[in-house]
């Protein structure tokens, strides 16, 4: 389990995203309909994997599908608020 800082330091939006996207990618379904939904192959999505907008995707594509945002985030030791509170300051 990770874990998160829960202040507004630089750099706590993205870390959180990237690690709901780690944990996203771990499961194959939900990694295949990532993928699906948002066009990236394997390597493009390496290339893009610490740009702001795309970390922003990644948590929107979580908040659609309740079930898996509260499961990523159960993963990654956070709350889904966090999840979302991570994707609104990576959408600023």
């Amino acid at each position: 389990m990770l874990s998160h800082r829960t202040n507004n330091e630089p750099g706590d939006a993205e870390a959180l995203a990237l690690a709901a996207l780690a944990a996203t990618l771990t499961d194959e379904r939900r990694a295949r309909r990532f993928l699906d939904l948002t066009g990236l192959d394997a390597d493009e999505l390496r290339a893009r994997a610490g740009e702001r907008r795309l970390l922003a995707a990644a948590l929107a594509f979580l908040e659609a599908h309740e079930p898996d945002l509260v499961e990523v985030a159960q993963t990654i030791g956070t709350k889904p608020e966090m999840l979302v509170t991570a994707r609104m300051e990576l959408e600023r």
